[in-house]
């Protein structure tokens, strides 16, 4: 007989990970190499060292370890907050009328608000073990530069944020957490950096993006000494990080004989939702399941639903190594929506990888449908969740309804990887009724797509 489910599935701190999960060691999950633009040939590991952290630079490249163990001085960190609940979703079943088993891994249960802490904790560390003085970033909606503050304090390390413009006037008390915890935190495009001035000569008005962001973290890292660019999502390392959340996902449901159909994250970059199937895909593309694995996007920055898988710059100003990914073009400027940790131009290769060989599926959501979703779950099950993570949530509730109609039960598992309550003027736009949907047109889509570099390497994908 199978065991009664709490509402909330407590590890305890011997079951949490003693190591990461790899899932580019399964040689169906990995991808084309990153590519040095100046040669048009693989990154070398110096290509890479220059702007990464040497130890992250070796987990991005290694293809051989099924685990990587997770060092004491990082599982330290990660007790503070891990292992996290896995939550049975009783109220919005039964708001819902659906026989379907609803499961959310809560990641918002630590300061930051989100899952982004998990990498955070992990590459400051390796920054102060590598003897580093300071370290730059990019943020969107905040998440990961808070998470990153956090970590920088404890391990002392300077840091420098570049946030997305138009999220650090839409959440300035985002800002402020950050500043708190010691960052200094500039609003991209800025002045700073040549990347920052070249595109506001270009776009004066322009409220930034992501692609932005990371041409100017990476630009100050390479020009500063002691110093290197840390990432929040889209490489290797930052999903191997964020493994944690599949692990102890599996580690819950193992303990209650549950078993997946389908997982659901929301997709920017690709880590939350990367993190969160990895040792489920490894199974899948080992035979050993048929989950369905859905990854949501916001409709107004649609790189899987509707962009091309092609080699392309990781930033704007084309200073890093290209990447096969699903991309919209690196020069795309995504609409002022909500989803600030969503508005990114590609996709995490891994995920680009697994979608483009059918082991992942893809869908978009407009922003008031993701709203609308997100008002249900704060009210059936108390937690105002981040625009991010409801995009989840929206298809979760889709897929729960359709179980509902065919009388279909399928056990449902989604990542909700963040609190919303610096998301306060999104809300109150929903609720005033003001809030807008933006979907790009073809053309919008074509200017993108016209930023995406013509080299040999995409010789015949263009």
């Amino acid at each position: 007989m199978a065991k009664k489910i709490p509402y909330k599935i407590y590890l305890t701190e011997d079951e949490m990970p003693k190591a990461w999960y790899n899932l580019k060691a399964h040689k169906g999950a990995r991808h084309a190499p990153f590519v040095n633009p100046a040669t048009q040939k693989p990154c070398s590991r110096d290509d890479l060292t220059h702007v990464f952290c040497d130890e992250c630079v070796d987990q991005e490249l290694n293809e051989r370890d099924e685990y990587i163990a997770i060092p004491g001085g990082i599982r330290s960190f990660y007790r503070m907050f891990r292992p996290s609940p896995l939550v049975r979703a009783y109220c919005l079943e039964s708001a819902l009328k659906t026989p379907a088993e609803i499961y959310y891994k809560f990641e918002g249960n630590n300061t930051s608000g989100s899952h982004k802490l998990n990498s955070a904790a992990a590459q400051a560390y390796y920054a102060r073990c590598q003897g580093l003085r300071s370290i730059t970033t990019e943020t969107g909606a905040g998440q990961w530069g808070t998470a990153l503050a956090m970590a920088a304090a404890y391990y002392g390390l300077h840091l420098d944020v570049y946030m997305v413009k138009v999220s650090s006037e839409q959440k300035p008390y985002r800002k402020e957490v950050m500043r708190t915890y010691g960052a200094n935190v500039i609003p991209s495009p800025s002045n700073t950096t040549e990347a920052g001035r070249k595109l506001l000569a270009e776009f004066p008005d322009t409220g930034g993006s992501l692609g932005c962001a990371i041409s100017e973290a990476v630009e100050k890292a390479v020009t500063t000494d002691s110093c290197r660019y840390v990432l929040g999502s889209v490489l290797d390392h930052v999903l191997l990080h964020q493994s944690v959340i599949g692990l102890e996902s599996k580690i819950a449901l193992d303990k209650y004989g549950v078993k997946p159909d389908v997982i659901i994250g929301c997709v920017g970059g690709g880590s939350n939702f990367g993190g969160l199937i990895a040792p489920f895909m490894g199974e899948r593309l080992e035979g050993l399941n048929d989950i369905d694995f859905v990854g949501v996007e916001p409709a107004s920055c649609p790189s899987l639903t509707r962009g091309k898988y092609v080699y392309d710059f990781c930033d704007s100003a084309k200073t890093t190594p290209l990447a096969k990914m699903y991309t919209l073009g690196c020069g795309f400027m995504p609409s002022p929506n909500h989803a600030g940790g969503l508005r990114y131009h590609g996709m995490s290769p891994i995920i680009s990888k697994l979608y483009h060989d059918g082991f992942i599926r893809a869908v978009s959501a407009e922003q008031s449908k993701v709203f609308e979703a997100a008002t249900m779950f704060a009210r059936t099950e108390g937690i105002l969740p981040a625009p991010e993570s409801a995009h989840a949530i929206r298809t979760a509730i889709d897929e729960a309804v359709a179980c509902r109609e065919s009388g279909k039960k399928k056990v449902i598992l989604f990542g909700l990887t963040g609190t919303g309550y610096f998301d306060l003027a999104a809300y109150k736009q929903y609720n005033e009724g003001t809030m807008t949907d933006i979907i790009p047109t073809d053309a919008d889509l074509a200017r993108g797509f016209s930023t995406i570099p013509d080299c040999p390497v995409n010789a015949g994908l263009l």
